[in-house]
């Protein structure tokens, strides 16, 4: 099944349907995807990161959850596919789609599907209404990025900090230097690395084309990435998706805080749901990189966050202790729709592939 979750599109697959072997799996998924290739032309990626993605979802053995969700990443270019990181965009359409294939009851006018996000082993529920058993996809729920409105699911997400750093602050402050640029590491969900726009020589507003197109400032920050994944507690990352960087700068929009996102290589048209939510945390704790650009508003636990195709609202709940800040419950809304279910043909393997 193909679904758009979020701002992000990919295909979802039962785990039972796929080869146990991840080598396999992996090689027959990146020909599904039609990589490597840049315009991925003899598959039915999209050409972008945001639209070659995988989800494999599987019932659950654990009884406190229902079903079990691996994210995948197909690499575009070079036909990489990794685990390293969630994708809470393509979250946004699990719960759905493991109620169409009968994984979970459908009973009542709305759903609640606890979901375990295999790589992090960290817990979401997915709530969105029903139909006679049978999601509704209709609604008039908007989202930046996504044209059009569609039905509300709402995300709610626990014991997600440190989920794959291993602390909220994976280098035990909440500031460090890069080269001389003061940055947060923060993990609630998306190892993600916060860092002011007018550090690095910019401005903070500018299009995704105009950054990517500003070769000594990508250079800077892919170092930059590198030496922070390093501290991360994640290793050498210059092979990998993350850690996400994330620049910000002040609000123009109305707002508390404007952003541009790098997944890694390339600017995210909007925000990911576990790097909102991570950039979110970082910038209200005192001291942390960018914090002094918040514009809060009423309720202090919410932080609409500016991206270059609108805005995105996260909610997390922060305590200050003793010991550090502590992250309660954290809370977003997107929208997700069907839009294919059918069967997929991939090209053959070459001798040379796993599968």
């Amino acid at each position: 099944m193909v679904m758009r979750g979020g701002t992000s599109k990919g295909a979802y697959f039962v785990a039972d349907e796929l080869p146990d072997d991840p080598d396999e799996r992996d090689a027959l998924l990146a020909r599904i995807m039609g990589s490597p290739d840049p315009r991925q032309i003899d598959g039915i990626g999209g050409a972008h990161p945001l639209t070659s993605k995988v989800a494999v979802v599987s019932p659950s053995s654990d009884p406190d959850v229902d079903v079990d969700y691996l994210f995948l990443q197909v690499g575009v270019d070079d036909g990489s596919v990794s685990d390293r990181q969630n994708c809470g965009n393509l979250l946004a359409g699990v719960g759905q789609f493991a109620t169409e294939r009968g994984m979970v009851p459908a009973d009542g006018a709305r759903a609640q599907v606890r979901i375990r996000m295999v790589n992090s082993d960290s817990v979401a529920t997915a709530s969105f209404p029903l139909s006679a058993g049978f999601p509704v996809y209709d609604g008039d729920t908007a989202i930046s990025g996504v044209p059009g409105t569609a039905a509300e699911v709402r995300l709610d997400f626990s014991d997600t900090a440190g989920s794959s750093c291993g602390a909220l602050l994976p280098t035990g402050a909440v500031s460090d230097l890069i080269d001389g640029i003061e940055v947060t590491c923060i993990d609630n969900g998306m190892p993600t690395v916060v860092l002011r726009a007018a550090d690095l020589g910019i401005a903070g507003d500018e299009t995704p084309a105009e950054l990517e197109a500003n070769q000594p400032f990508t250079e800077r920050l892919e170092n930059a990435r590198r030496q922070a994944g390093k501290l991360m507690n994640l290793g050498d990352v210059s092979t990998t998706t993350v850690p996400k960087m994330t620049l910000v700068s002040a609000p123009r929009a109305g707002g508390s805080i404007c952003t541009r996102t790098f997944i890694p290589h390339r600017c995210h048209e909007a925000i990911g749901v576990l790097g909102a939510v991570s950039a979110a945390t970082a910038v209200r704790l005192p001291g942390a990189a960018g914090a002094e650009l918040l514009e809060p508003g009423d309720d202090p636990d919410l932080v609409e966050i500016e991206h270059p195709t609108g805005t995105f609202a996260a909610r997390v709940e922060l305590a200050h202790g003793p010991d550090g800040p502590t992250v309660g419950r954290s809370g977003i809304v997107r929208t997700a729709r069907k839009l294919f279910d059918g069967v997929v043909f991939p090209r053959a393997a070459e001798p040379d592939e796993t599968a």
